[in-house]
């Protein structure tokens, strides 16, 4: 069925068909989703079994026998540990400086063919891994391809995706993500059951087949017609438009990716761009959201869900078996928010999610205050299943609301000219606090203790104050519409699109209409 004339928002809706080979080419990227999502889930399952702490960590090993301390809340504070959880991120930080650049000049299919390639052989370092040396080496070289990957992937998915179900396909990301870290829970548990200690090796190398799909996956994936077009192969990216969009009439929608391509052009320096005052809106908000996604604490409890069960008591096969259940929940609380990001709207699933990732969390601190001791597990089995469902409460939550829409936002709110280099920022932001997070979440328990959930829900009161007042509604608006549709409209951010704009452009471009260097 073809669609054209305007959205529901207001914004222009080009004439497109969902076709087949838009379907199987977002599926086929979103598959970097799932190297990410089984990268987060298979670290916390690999850390809590005793053949690896024993090989790799004898010192968090001997503690959690009770050889050193019993404390509950510190039998994994070990900074060693923390890094190896870590260090992907700090890489993948790295990574994006450089994913920027390849996205823009090389297109998205590059660039995600390279983090493929990263992928692969981090698998094979891990796996083969015989000291700390090589087992840090493989996770910086995930982490060079989760940097890689998620630069080009959500770029690639809004990029493709016709308008009205562009948040949906976006969130497809997501959505292998969650399966990623589901189906790492179930090796995990599954692998911690074999004999002779080397399970870990197995959950380790399972990595291998989401790398695979990734690495076949774009070498088969057409580049999208924004890419094409911004490098200056303009019959191929019309081909590629025709061919995705399923209808002959592209010509609307090709003249405005000609637009765009031009105004991109004109911007030789694209970050010292994206801080010009009419970018600011955009830049804020994709910074504020990554800040934001980490320190609802999310990734705290998938990257360490098997150790925080095990703290706070659980067995050993319990407390991953309690991780599988998250996981679970994670996935069908993101196919949710496939079905309603497009109906609903971003901001109505990010407020919602907000009050139900406050009391989920608060209801926990209170809980484990109240009943968990430093070296007593006193929370009994009701109190145990009660912790459980709060935080898949709140797993699900995340799920349906920040976690995807911390990615869809900031991919469909820049323009063309800065849309790279600010996927770039996000991606950098997002890696930096998921490091800062992942390296310091464990001292952190040891501290804080039950305080850790505490401090978890203040910064979603927080969070969800910004989106109530700052974060527009987008869904339904054609990515090169946003200015006119969103940000003229906000009642914030228009004055960022109006005051100084006339100014700014005067600076930006000399008298003949060429960018100023």
């Amino acid at each position: 069925m073809a669609v054209g004339g305007l959205g529901p928002s207001g914004g222009k809706e080009f004439e497109a068909k969902i076709t087949p080979i838009v379907i199987i080419s977002c599926i086929m990227a979103a598959t970097g989703g799932l190297m990410f999502g089984y990268d987060v889930g298979v670290s916390g399952g690999v850390t809590s079994m005793d053949p690896f702490l024993k090989k790799f960590f004898p010192v968090v090993y001997r503690r959690k026998q009770g050889g050193v301390q019993d404390n509950n809340y510190c039998k994994y504070n070990n900074q060693g540990l923390q890094w190896f959880t870590s260090s992907l991120y700090l890489a993948a930080l790295v990574a994006s400086l450089f994913a920027s650049h390849t996205t823009r000049q090389l297109g998205r299919k590059v660039t995600m063919l390279i983090a493929g390639v990263f992928f692969i052989c981090g698998v094979i370092l891990n796996a083969a891994a015989v000291n700390l040396l090589m087992l840090i080496l493989g996770r910086l070289s995930l982490g060079c391809g989760v940097g890689f990957a998620n630069q080009a992937v959500p770029l690639f998915l809004s990029e493709i995706a016709p308008t009205r179900i562009r948040g949906a396909l976006n969130i497809l990301f997501q959505l292998n993500v969650t399966i990623g870290i589901l189906f790492a829970n179930l090796v995990n548990y599954g692998t911690a059951k074999i004999e002779g200690g080397w399970g870990w090796r197995l959950s380790l190398g399972l990595a291998g087949f989401p790398a695979a799909l990734l690495t076949i996956g774009a070498i088969f994936v057409l580049d999208t017609p924004n890419s094409l077009i911004e490098r200056g192969k303009l019959e191929e990216g019309k081909r590629v438009l025709r061919k995705i969009r399923g209808v002959e009439n592209v010509e609307p929608e090709f003249e405005e990716l000609l637009e765009a391509s031009r105004i991109a052009k004109a911007v030789k320096r694209p970050f010292r761009n994206l801080a010009m005052r009419k970018n600011r809106p955009q830049l804020i908000i994709a910074v504020a959201m990554q800040i934001f996604q980490q320190f609802t604490g999310i990734n705290a409890i998938m990257f360490y869900a098997p150790v925080l069960f095990n703290s706070l008591g659980f067995g050993g096969d319990a407390s991953l078996y309690s991780a599988v259940i998250t996981g679970a929940v994670n996935v069908v609380s993101t196919v949710v928010s496939i079905y309603f990001v497009d109906k609903l709207g971003r901001r109505k699933l990010l407020l919602e999610a907000g009050v139900q990732m406050f009391l989920a969390q608060f209801i926990i601190g209170i809980v484990l205050g109240m009943k968990l001791s430093d070296n007593s597990n006193n929370l009994g089995s009701g109190l145990s299943i009660l912790v459980v469902v709060m935080i898949c409460t709140f797993v699900s939550s995340f799920a349906w609301s920040w976690g995807p829409l911390g990615w869809l936002i900031p991919s469909e709110t820049f323009p063309l000219e800065t849309r790279s280099a600010g996927q770039s920022v996000t991606v950098v932001v997002n890696m930096l606090f998921t490091f800062i997070i992942g390296q310091s979440f464990l001292s952190m328990l040891c501290t804080f203790k039950f305080g850790i959930f505490l401090f978890f829900s203040a910064w979603v009161l927080v969070m969800s104050l910004f989106a109530f007042f700052l974060i527009p509604e987008t869904k339904n608006v054609p990515i090169e519409e946003m200015t006119e549709e969103v940000w003229k409209k906000h009642w914030f951010w228009k004055r960022y699109m109006v005051d100084n704009e006339g100014k700014e452009m005067d600076d930006m471009f000399d008298k003949n209409g060429v960018a100023r260097v």
